[in-house]
């Protein structure tokens, strides 16, 4: 009989639990759906076919695995920095300075990659990790700022984003500039500090495919944040300071602490977007050579419900409107502007229904 009972509760947890995932996934669905459906709208008001609207979004991600390698390479930051974000909200911070973390973090990648000259299996791993420190070490400054003087995480990472750009741009400009250039960029980093491309251990993927083994890392990362968060101690202290601070601190947990520690992890993720882009992609360190990843990672988070996977499939989202608004631009003439700013309405849309949502569950 006891058993009989402990089956059926076992049970009645797990639909409780797929239950909420599911509804969790409304207001993402709900949301996305309302983009599309705004963006036929417009079309169909500038008198265009919407239907052939469609059907690029389709052909523009999906038509080919060069495509979709596309697709795969634009969300591979934006896992990294939707990951950061949502590591920091999980614990009740509001990490902003991810773009000002993954600049510090690019800058140390490129350093390594340009001083040293080491076999491959030592040389990436040292760029890696020391790209990894200095975001850290980015992040954990107003992470110690809020654990000491109670100075708001919000505030900090948008003045360590500034101080960030403008120390990234002397050193590039004024110190490690690349003669004979005027784009404001180093020197390329050694050959044994670049990560390779898919398309040398994929063969059907095109050689010009830009996607590389940081997306790989990418995808580690997801797990890894899921099982941190899940089913070790350290993400149960985290989770427990962000949702209920003052129980924490009686269970004997130091909430200062966490706060530090989960800046610092937070950081080092985010620096690993720079880490792809240094040591995967341009193998260098451009100046300005984020479009905006560590904020567009706060909506990625967002619309992944701040879940590890829920993340990395927001950002594969994100990256097949990156690439649509490039080919809709081209093919239908429709303004990158425009498309961008309806991505801006899908991150409001999802907001709204999710505060709609909440409020109901209250009453």
């Amino acid at each position: 009989m006891n058993i009989r009972k402990l089956f059926v509760s076992l049970v009645r947890d797990e639909t409780s639990q797929s239950r909420k995932f599911f509804l969790s996934c409304i207001p993402p669905l709900l949301a996305i759906f309302g983009f599309f459906l705004l963006c036929g709208i417009v079309v169909y008001l500038r008198e265009q076919d919407a239907l052939e609207f469609y059907r690029i979004i389709l052909l523009s991600g999906f038509a080919s695995l060069d495509d979709f390698g596309y697709v795969l390479f634009n969300a591979t930051p934006l896992i990294f920095t939707g990951l950061a974000v949502a590591i920091g909200y999980k614990s009740g911070l509001f990490n902003i300075g991810c773009e000002g973390q993954l600049y510090v973090a690019a800058f140390a990648a490129a350093w390594m990659g340009m001083h040293l000259n080491l076999p491959v299996p030592l040389l990436v791993p040292l760029c890696i990790g020391s790209a990894m420190i200095a975001g850290a070490g980015w992040g954990a400054i107003p992470g110690f700022l809020k654990a000491r003087y109670g100075a708001h995480e919000v505030i900090n990472t948008i003045m360590m984003n500034f101080i960030a750009f403008a120390l990234m741009n002397y050193l590039v400009t004024s110190v490690y500039q690349e003669q004979g250039q005027m784009i404001p960029q180093t020197p390329q980093i050694h050959e044994a500090a670049q990560i390779p491309r898919l398309a040398s251990l994929i063969p059907i993927l095109p050689q010009s495919n830009p996607l590389n083994v940081s997306f790989l890392i990418a995808c580690a990362c997801v797990v890894f944040c899921y099982i941190f968060l899940t089913y070790t101690r350290w993400g149960y202290e985290l989770r427990l300071v962000g949702n209920a601070r003052d129980v924490a601190s009686y269970g004997g947990i130091n909430p200062r602490a966490v706060t530090v520690w989960v800046m610092a992890l937070s950081g080092a993720i985010a620096g690993l977007a720079g880490v792809a882009e240094v040591m995967g992609y341009r193998y260098r360190f451009l100046d300005s050579f984020s479009s905006g990843w560590g904020f567009t990672g706060i909506a990625v988070a967002l619309l992944g419900r701040n879940n590890p996977f829920g993340i990395l499939a927001a950002a594969i989202l994100f990256g097949l409107l990156n690439k649509v608004a490039l080919d809709i631009d081209i093919l239908l003439g429709i303004p990158r502007g425009l498309f961008f700013a309806g991505q801006g309405m899908l991150i409001i849309w999802l907001v709204c229904i999710e505060g709609i949502s909440r409020k109901k569950n209250d009453i």
